[in-house]
């Protein structure tokens, strides 16, 4: 009996063969065969390997959606290595804990983002630095060039044979969670492999498809995108970074054809001016997630640019895919707004999961009545590992042998699940994760506030963007202005406060404890069902 180990990178093998002349990547002005990429990887794997990085070791990646990332995820992980992709738009402090606590040896990083680096250089023990060189960047780092770094090995590498268990780590993901610190969450080959096969067969994936990374592929590996599109030979064409106007022109120039994203990305587009002089004839699909889309957004996506949006929901932890919003037959004859609002749903399970369901605190399943709220939980083959060097918080999540997410939803009787508040009290700000907590953590620092609570408020751009709530010290004078300021001193930008309200009191419950729900009724529609 033979059992070949389920990873993504076999998929790179299979494109190789069958397309070697199609075009894999465009990014910009630069277009790579399968034939060029697959060299261009297994280079990169040569140079890695002659500077000492082999099976179990970790790389940090810090670049935007480049053909140099897509080349790192393919690079790093067929030597067995794993690969840490980092958010570039954090603070140096979240960075450089990341870069420690992951234990990379190395790190590749696009000049661009090279300045909180810079700033810790001397701090971090890594061996060596990789630099993506940018036109009309520079940087003072102590590094060797990219292109220089795969030229040090000859045009034909032979590369070490490396075996593949496929509950080894293929990735390391840093998730900005509730807590001050990142947590890095174990992604393996399996649950990479099974959670790409969702994104083929569930967003419909075809060998003609072009698909445009929007979404930043440090995100969960792009959600599964960065295997997907090569598993089926399709071109993955790279966008620097999000820009409306370019990426109507993309969907006319390259016929874009797939696409993934926030809400807020959505929003972008139909927003952009150019939206109402294009003629899009692909058809694109677009997946979204992050924070809940709006059903008059997915109204306005689907009439003014023809995109049919496809709702998903998961969580790094999960690789990240487990609910997507199926759309039956019987919905099209539904109104337009109906069918938005079935849209808005988080959905069923996928195919190759495993199993998702909302429960009560006891562990029973709530009723299907659209009514009772419960927390998601999820087993299955796409849950993480546990979280990195993390024994405790990987146990709190996974109990019973069931994932924990926080979220709180209802199902419907179609079974269809609906998440209603989010127990953790993250804010999903353009799909980029902010702990209230967090940013709390920073407004209490400040001398004049006595207390402060900070929700999710709407915002027609990211979907949702955080407000703080603060009493201020009794004879205190402080401004709106000055206090986001203030935030924005100590914190990544995207995480500080957009709005402050300043109050005599916070809503409390008899023990004391804050009762944001009450603080955020005020600022979304009607008050939510709780029972």
């Amino acid at each position: 009996m033979m059992f070949s180990p389920l990873t993504p990178l076999d998929w790179k093998r299979r494109a190789l063969k069958y397309y070697p002349q199609k075009t894999a990547v465009i990014d910009g002005e630069k277009e790579f065969t399968y034939q060029e990429f697959g060299e261009r990887t297994d280079r990169l794997s040569a140079a890695l390997h002659k500077a000492g990085i082999g099976k179990g070791d970790h790389v940090a990646v810090m670049l935007p959606n480049t053909h140099y990332m897509l080349e790192c995820f393919y690079g790093i992980c067929q030597l067995g290595a794993v690969m840490v992709p980092l958010n570039y738009r954090l603070a140096a402090g979240d960075l450089e804990y990341i870069i420690k606590h992951s234990d990379s040896k190395m790190l590749i990083v696009d000049e661009e983002f090279t300045g909180p680096i810079e700033e810790m250089e001397g701090s971090l023990s890594l061996e060596q630095i990789v630099i993506v060189s940018v036109e009309g960047q520079k940087t003072s780092l102590n590094g060797v060039d990219y292109e220089a770094f795969l030229e040090h090995v000859p045009d034909k590498a032979v590369l070490p044979a490396v075996e593949i268990d496929e509950n080894q780590l293929l990735t390391l993901n840093y998730t900005s969670g509730t807590t001050s610190k990142p947590k890095g969450v174990m992604l393996t080959h399996r649950g990479n492999y099974l959670n790409a096969a969702n994104f083929l067969y569930h967003l419909d994936v075809k060998h003609d498809d072009v698909y445009l990374h929007t979404l930043p592929m440090f995100h969960a590996n792009g959600w599964g995108g960065v295997w997907a599109i090569t598993a089926a030979g399709g071109t993955h064409v790279c966008l620097r970074k999000v820009d409306p106007p370019l990426i109507l022109e993309l969907f006319e120039e390259k016929n874009i054809s797939l696409l993934c994203g926030a809400p807020t990305v959505v929003n972008m587009l139909v927003n952009d001016p150019k939206a109402q002089e294009i003629a899009i004839k692909t058809q694109p699909r677009m997946a979204t997630a992050g924070a809940p889309p709006a059903a008059a957004l997915i109204h306005k996506a689907q009439e003014i640019l023809g995109l049919n949006m496809i709702h998903v929901y998961g969580l790094t932890e999960t690789s990240p895919f487990i609910l997507y919003c199926e759309w039956k037959r019987e919905f099209d004859s539904k109104s337009g707004d109906e069918q938005a609002t079935i849209k808005a749903r988080q959905g069923i399970e996928l195919a190759f999961n495993g199993e998702t369901k909302v429960v009560h605190q006891d562990g029973e399943e709530v009723a299907w009545n659209g009514k009772e709220l419960g927390e998601i939980i999820t087993r299955g083959n796409v849950v993480m590992k546990g979280y990195y060097k993390d024994p405790q918080t990987t146990e709190a999540a996974i109990r019973d042998g069931w994932f924990h997410t926080g979220d709180l939803a209802v199902t419907h009787p179609d079974g269809f699940i609906e998440i209603q508040d989010r127990a953790k009290d993250l804010i999903i700000s353009g799909g980029e994760n902010i702990s209230s907590t967090e940013v709390e953590g920073v407004l209490y620092k400040h001398p004049d506030v006595l207390e402060t609570a900070v929700i999710a408020i709407p915002d027609e751009k990211w979907g949702e963007v955080p407000k703080a709530i603060i009493v201020l010290k009794p004879g205190a004078h402080v401004t709106e202005e000055e206090m986001i300021h203030f935030c924005r001193a100590n914190m990544a930008h995207f995480k500080a406060p957009k709005a402050v309200e300043f109050v005599e009191s916070l809503p409390k419950t008899a023990t004391g404890k804050l009762q944001k729900y009450r603080l955020r009724e005020l600022y979304w529609n009607g008050p939510k069902k709780v029972n």
